[in-house]
């Protein structure tokens, strides 16, 4: 079981030491790849050996790096090792549309529904309009539902005169969120054997993870959650390490499975399971997405 999100802040030198991940910094620490699901690095003096990177590769581990603005800038992926992986691609591109679009309503209602539960709990206005938009998702949200519950949900969790393009701390910390679990949703879809490139509803040819922004949307609402609780004031527009170690953290905040209350990033893996049923022959009825039911931590059996 793989649950631990490694976030270095300061200068460290990564090595390999036999099955385990040796990071020295002023005290030298050890973590087993095996328990690593996440390594985020985020200071420029941070060096790391080759032995690393293919034990990260060999173990599945999700890669980031931060740029300049200490936002995740990149992911390092395994290539796919899944047995069937020529198979699936074959498959991802022989979605028919109608599958396809009934796929996409349901990733949206459940992003829907997960948004309105984040008003409900935050005792915000227009929970009931949210709900009444995912019930209205039609195959393909023709209707664009998703449009009209964001352009409602987003003033109503951080004020009226809140927009994305925004400078400052609440639109960081979205951003940092998104992208950890834009790079968790790549690496489970790797795992099972998809090809992150080709998407059910994004496809632009200059993004390779188009089937990543398929899967993220339902989990976005745990990000959403975190930051409306957690909110500063957008004067300091810098994420602290502790910001960011929390919004990482959030890959192991409990959601609702049909199979059971699990992980962020156990729901993620089981979420990506399941689009790889759907592309083999299956409905969307297949299809597992999570539902938001708070911010408890998630508690593993040793």
């Amino acid at each position: 079981m793989v649950w631990r999100s490694v976030v270095i802040n300061q200068p460290a030198r990564l090595k390999r030491e036999h099955f385990a991940l040796l990071v020295e910094q002023d005290q030298a620490a050890r973590v087993p790849f095996e328990d690593i699901a996440v390594i985020v690095l985020n200071h420029r003096e941070i060096t790391l050996t080759h032995p690393v990177l293919s034990a990260c590769a060999e173990y599945g581990i999700g890669l980031y790096a931060t740029g300049d603005n200490h936002q995740p800038s990149g992911v390092f992926l395994p290539f796919q090792s899944h047995s069937r992986a020529t198979k699936m691609l074959r498959l991802q591109l022989a979605l028919d549309k109608p599958t396809g679009k009934r796929a996409w309503s349901a990733i949206v209602r459940a992003k829907v529904e997960n948004q309105a539960f984040c008003l409900r709990t935050l005792r915000a206005g227009n929970a009931e309009r949210l709900e009444s938009y995912a019930r209205r998702i039609r195959s393909g949200d023709t209707g664009n539902m998703e449009a009209q519950a964001s352009a409602c949900y987003f003033p109503q969790l951080f004020g009226r005169s809140f927009h994305r393009s925004q400078d400052g701390w609440t639109n960081a910390a979205l951003d940092y969120g998104y992208a950890v679990l834009r790079g968790a949703c790549a690496r489970s879809l790797v795992a099972h054997g998809l090809l992150p490139t080709v998407g059910i509803f994004h496809s632009s040819e200059q993004n390779a993870f188009n089937l990543a922004d398929d899967l993220i949307e339902p989990f976005r609402p745990v990000v959403d959650l975190h930051v409306a609780t957690s909110r500063k004031t957008d004067n300091a527009a810098d994420l602290s390490p502790a910001d960011k170690a929390a919004l990482v953290g959030l890959l192991n905040v409990d959601v609702a499975m049909p199979r059971g209350v699990m992980s962020v990033l156990a729901s993620v893996e089981q979420a990506a399971e399941s689009l790889a049923r759907l592309y083999d022959g299956g409905s969307e009825l297949v299809l597992e997405m999570p539902r938001i039911i708070g911010l408890n931590q998630h508690r593993y059996e040793m």
